[in-house]
Parts: structure tokens; C-alpha cells; sequence
């Protein structure tokens, strides 16, 4: 028994001792062109967040970073690793080689990498959503990352938030005229759902990559409607499955946070073709069906149609979080069998 409460007792101890480490916060110092900057993260960031905060004071693109730092090697390169799992002291500073984007080109070369989805059991995603790891990386994110409005939020309406890739445009097809891989009724779709949605555009890719394919769309300054605000990768996450590792998402608590009074997970869907994206709100997210090969399937695709009718059938319920947007386009069809028969 003596050496059961031992041996429980240094258990309990040694978990202690490892909160204590992933909690604990970390000022380093990163030296990039001649200059230095701080970021600040914790133990159980990852190295992917930790170029996270490294593009936001320097601009340099996480995929473009290479970090280097005293006694660690290679393991810099493993963006999954947690930061406890190395032997960082906010005493020593870490070099960073990189460059910044300043002509992004729209090709497939320089265009941001296509990652393929994958399906997460139930159990798994509730997992992921309540763990208490990953809530912290939300509350230290929404300090970080500050939402620059483009248009005032407005009251009483709901919000739509929106992917890029492959949601709203074919990026890995190429064209003279970006605006033959826009995916078809995009003004159309997003001109009627103003009427009832603020729209907010989200993308895993750089910011100065969404302002450009947003301009070249003709989305940011268009007279039939707003666009909220612009999110980019800094705004997104990294959480860990058992099953699937380590992967990237976009939690929606990070705009609820900042807009209490405008939005909740009762006023908000997000459109993405990557569900994993909304694994920290599965009850807010809805799949999109992918746009590729934009110049075979221009003429057919009507996604967008459908899914402006959807939107505008669901405008006037109080809460979007307990409709199941798995079946979207069952609840079209019985919402238009209502209408005929009233």
C-alpha cells in the first residue's frame, strides 16, 4: 500500500511538473536580417505556431522559414514537435533564414499547398474540442491575433464565414484571367446573403495572399456588398488527434471572442471544403463540395446557388448550432415542399 501512495504520489507529481512546463510562457528572441524581434509562446505551442509568431512581426511565411537554434539541429524542422519537447531558454536567441513574399505569383508553384481532408470519428472531434490545451491556444491566440474590420459589424445580423480555396476559387488550375477560376455565382451568392449574413473571408494561406486573390476577383470592392473583415493562417490553430497528429484549424471563438455582442455559435456557419477546419465548431461547420478543374466544370457547378438558398432558408432561426448542415441539401428540399403547400 506504502508503495502504491509512493508510487501514485510521484505520478501525481510528475503530471504537475508537466503542466507546469506546457503552460509555462517563453519570451525569445529571433534574429532575422540584421534585426531582432520577440515573440512570445508556451510550452505547449508547436513549432508550426511558433512561425506563427515569427510571421507576424517579420512577414516571412512560415513554409519559408528555417529556424535555427543552439543544440536542437533538425527537430526545428518538425512543425507537429511541441515546444516543452525542447530545450529552449529565453536566455539564448534563435536565427531565422527566410525572405519575404513581396511578388506572390499565381501559379501552382507559388500558390499555397493542397492538403488532403480527412474524415475524424465523433468521439475524436469532442475530444479535440473540449481539451483543455486546446482552449488555452485559443485564449493566447485571440489576445495575439487582432481582427482588422474592413466594414462595421452589423446588428441583428448573422455571420458567414468563408474559405478560399477550392470554396471560392480553382487555385491549382491555371488561366490568362484569374477570374475564369472564380467559382460560378460567387458575386451572386455573396450579393444575396448580405442581405442577412456579415461575410467574413478566412484562408489557411498568407494575408497579403488573400487581399490579392480577393482583389483580382473583384470581391473587396464590390458596390452589392461588404466584406467584414480578412483572417488569415495567423488566426488558426494547431491541435493534436491520436489518429490523425498534429493538424492546423480555424476556431471560430477567436471572432466570438472579439465580437461578443455581434456574434456566438448560434449566428455563425462557416463554409470550407477541409472539415477538420471547424473541428474546434462541428456544429457550426459545413462542408463544401471542392471546386477543381474549373475550366471542365464552370458550366455545372452550382454549388453556390443551392447553398444561397439554404442560407436564406435557415436566416430566421434563432440558433444555426442545432441544425445538423450535414444534410443542407435535404433540408432545401423539404423546406421548398413546406412553401409549396403554405
Amino acid at each position: 500500500m506504502a508503495a502504491e501512495t509512493s508510487s501514485s504520489s510521484s505520478s501525481s507529481s510528475s503530471s504537475a511538473v508537466s503542466s507546469a512546463v506546457t503552460e509555462e510562457e517563453l519570451t525569445l528572441t529571433v534574429k532575422w536580417s540584421g534585426k531582432e524581434y520577440t515573440v512570445r509562446v508556451c510550452g505547449d505551442d508547436t513549432v508550426g505556431e511558433l512561425k506563427r509568431r515569427i510571421c507576424e512581426v517579420t512577414n516571412v511565411l512560415p513554409k519559408r522559414q528555417k529556424l535555427l537554434y543552439p543544440k536542437v539541429g533538425s527537430k526545428l524542422a518538425d512543425e507537429s514537435l511541441l515546444l516543452s519537447q525542447l530545450p529552449l531558454k529565453s536566455s539564448l536567441k534563435m536565427t531565422m533564414i527566410g525572405t519575404v513574399e513581396d511578388d506572390i505569383l499565381v501559379d501552382e508553384v507559388d500558390s499555397p499547398d493542397v492538403v488532403d481532408d480527412f474524415e475524424l470519428g465523433q468521439d475524436e472531434v469532442v475530444e479535440i474540442k473540449d481539451n483543455d490545451a486546446n482552449k488555452q491556444k485559443l485564449r493566447r491566440r485571440s489576445a495575439h491575433y487582432k481582427i482588422q474590420l474592413r466594414n462595421p459589424c452589423r446588428k441583428g445580423k448573422k455571420l458567414l464565414v468563408l474559405d478560399i480555396d477550392y470554396t471560392l476559387f480553382d487555385h491549382r488550375s491555371t488561366a490568362e484571367n484569374p477570374l475564369e477560376l472564380m467559382r460560378p455565382y460567387l458575386h451572386e451568392f455573396l450579393t444575396a446573403v448580405y442581405a442577412e449574413y456579415d461575410i467574413i473571408i478566412w484562408s489557411a494561406t498568407g494575408m497579403k495572399w488573400v487581399e490579392l486573390k480577393m482583389g483580382q476577383l473583384g470581391v473587396l470592392d464590390n458596390p452589392n456588398y461588404k466584406i467584414t473583415a480578412l483572417l488569415d493562417h495567423s488566426a488558426m490553430i494547431t491541435v493534436h488527434s491520436d489518429a490523425r497528429g498534429t493538424f492546423d484549424c480555424k476556431p471560430l471563438g477567436i471572432i466570438w471572442a472579439q465580437y461578443p455582442e455581434y456574434y456566438s455559435s448560434k449566428n455563425t456557419i462557416m463554409f470550407d471544403d477541409l472539415r477538420r477546419n471547424f473541428v474546434m465548431n462541428p456544429q457550426n461547420g459545413l462542408t463544401i463540395k471542392p471546386f477543381r478543374k474549373a475550366h471542365a466544370n464552370r458550366d455545372s457547378d452550382q454549388e453556390l446557388m443551392k447553398l444561397t438558398q439554404y442560407l436564406l432558408a435557415i436566416a430566421d432561426l434563432d440558433d444555426l448550432s442545432s441544425i445538423d448542415h450535414k444534410e443542407w441539401e435535404s433540408y432545401n428540399e423539404d423546406y421548398f415542399k413546406r412553401r409549396r403547400r403554405t
